[in-house]
Order: C-alpha cells, then sequence, then structure tokens
C-alpha cells in the first residue's frame, strides 16, 4: 500500500464534487472552517456545477477535477464536498498511473465508498473515510460541532498507535476477546452493490476488521445486506466487526432497538467481537476519520475500542 505525505499546517486541500451538487452556502461554510485549521482550501472548477441530474457536471468534468487534484503538486490533499451519487459513474474513465504516481490523502465518506475501494485495489493508496465539506466542516456553530479533531489530526499526521472508544459512541454489541486486522469497509450499501462488478470490494490478504455504517436503512435492509455480503465470501476473513451510529438509520425513536436485535441476530454464529456506535460517516455528531487499510485492533472484553496500530501517512 502507498501512504500518502501526511497533512501538514498550511497544506493546500483540492476541493471536489466527484458525485452530486452541494450547497454553495454550506460549502463557503465549510471552507472557512478548514481554514481555521490552518489549511487552504481551494474549490476547484465543477466543485459547484449542477446537472445533468442530480450530478456536480458531466462524469467526464468530475474526472477531470479528481485527475487535476492529484496531478498538480501544489495540492497536498483531496476532499469531497459532499455525497450522494455519482462516483460509480466516474470508475471507467479514472487514470490509476497518474495517481499512483501524485499519492496524496483522498477524503470522504458515502457515495465516496466506490473511490476508496478503487484507490485501494487498483491503486494501492491509502484513503480516509473522513468528514467532508459541506455536511460536517459546515455544521452546528463551531468547527467542533461536525468533526472530531482528535481523529482527524491522528489519522492524517500519522501518530500510533491511538484510539477511538466510547468517546466517539462506541460500545460492544458481542462481547469478544481482543482481535486485529486489516481495516476495510464503509458504506454498505456500495459494499453492497459493488459484488458482480469489475469493481466489486476485494479485501487485501490476512485478517480483517470491516466498519460498516449506513443512513435511512431499515433494520431488515440491513439484515438482507449482511446476508448478501456472507454469501458472496466477504466475510470470511472477517475477525471483528464495527457498526457505524445507528440515528440516521432509524425512522423512529424504537427502531435503534430492533436494528440491534436483528444485527445480533444475523450474526449469531459470527465468532469475533461486535462494537457499534462509532460516529464516523452518516452521523449527526463530531464525525470520526478513520484511515483504511491500516492494521488494527478491536477489542469488545468489556467496553469496545478500536486502537489503530499503523499509519496511513509518511
Amino acid at each position: 500500500m502507498i501512504k500518502p505525505k501526511r497533512l501538514r499546517t498550511g497544506a493546500r486541500i483540492a476541493v471536489i464534487s466527484p458525485a452530486s451538487t452541494p450547497v454553495e452556502q454550506k460549502v463557503r461554510l465549510g471552507m472557512q472552517r478548514l481554514a481555521q485549521l490552518g489549511y487552504e482550501p481551494v474549490l476547484l472548477s465543477s466543485a459547484l456545477a449542477a446537472g445533468p441530474l442530480n450530478y456536480a457536471g458531466t462524469a467526464e468534468v468530475r474526472a477531470a477535477d479528481l485527475h487535476t487534484a492529484f496531478a498538480d503538486s501544489t495540492y497536498d490533499a483531496v476532499l469531497c464536498t459532499r455525497g450522494g451519487w455519482g462516483t460509480a459513474e466516474l470508475l471507467p474513465l479514472l487514470d490509476a498511473e497518474l495517481i499512483r504516481a501524485n499519492p496524496k490523502p483522498f477524503l470522504g465518506y458515502s457515495d465516496p465508498t466506490t473511490l476508496h475501494l478503487w484507490f485501494a485495489q487498483v491503486c494501492g493508496l491509502h484513503t480516509f473515510y473522513a468528514p467532508m465539506v459541506s455536511p460536517d466542516f459546515a455544521r452546528g456553530e463551531t468547527l467542533a460541532s461536525g468533526v472530531d479533531l482528535y481523529s482527524w489530526q491522528h489519522a492524517l499526521e500519522g501518530t500510533t498507535p491511538w484510539q477511538v472508544d466510547g468517546r466517539q459512541g462506541m460500545r460492544a454489541l458481542k462481547l469478544g476477546v481482543a482481535v486485529e486486522g486489516t481495516l476495510v469497509g464503509g458504506c454498505l450499501t456500495l459494499l453492497t452493490e459493488s459484488l458482480g462488478t469489475p469493481y466489486a470490494m476485494q479485501p487485501p490478504p490476512g485478517d480483517l476488521i470491516l466498519f460498516l455504517e449506513e443512513v435511512n436503512t431499515r433494520a431488515y435492509q440491513w439484515d438482507r445486506q449482511l446476508f448478501h455480503l456472507r454469501y458472496a465470501g466477504l466475510l470470511d476473513r472477517v475477525r471483528g466487526i464495527v457498526f457505524g451510529d445507528m440515528e440516521q438509520c432509524c425512522a423512529s425513536p424504537g427502531e435503534a432497538g430492533l436494528i440491534e436485535e436483528t444485527l445480533r441476530y444475523n450474526l449469531r454464529d459470527f465468532n469475533g467481537p461486535v462494537a457499534i456506535g462509532l460516529q464516523s460517516g452518516h452521523v449527526n455528531a463530531p464525525n470520526v476519520t478513520l484511515p483504511l487499510g491500516v492494521r488494527v485492533r478491536l477489542d469488545c472484553t468489556s467496553a469496545a475500542s478500536l486502537q489503530f496500530l499503523e499509519s496511513a501517512v509518511e
């Protein structure tokens, strides 16, 4: 795996929209808050484009922005404005050699899960499941309202070891001894829908720790998609599972309990620890940054914690 350079104060960050059109006001506010961290965010040409449909420009325009963000040596990282839908349309247009030759941190979640898979499997590049400009940096009254600054700084500055735990919402769903593996995963639906395509999730060799999160996904849908992953063989080498915060999946206050009951039932024969509640991805809380493709330790012997044993940057 290629480790991009760590993100330093003063870094120029290319801001792109590989999927849907963002709200300009939120993007501008998010960029102001990025500047509060000492970065220089730069909005690329099509980041605020509208159309066709819900896309931020044609696939060719969005791919060109992504290529520019990597090829231009004055940019130190690439950050998405938002998710939505559309990154899958870019995959046949992407230049793996260009990206491998110009590695830098790529940050985003939700629909950019598709790009995380492609960067890891085609380019061999570590990426970050991380807060985005519009939904997170622009949330609330202060920067800390939408971004978990502890994990952002540790993940992107290369500190090791460090961990997330109950302070970021994690708790044990299924107790088990501590296990180690490579952290993989992202948005459940994007992982599942990649199966059967040339861009399907292909986990790296060895033991795995799987992270899964979603939004607007009912209990039966979690059940169905977990069966899909199991039948596809993607759980064969998984030694531990971390689920995200389910608040954004609940249509009513009582549904959280049903989702947890469903997950316990679905994983009743899974021989490993399971945690839930990690506030990364679709959350209404400070969003946790997760470096993907690194060695981690999941401990659910009592309280839950996820420790990062390896840096994703150099």
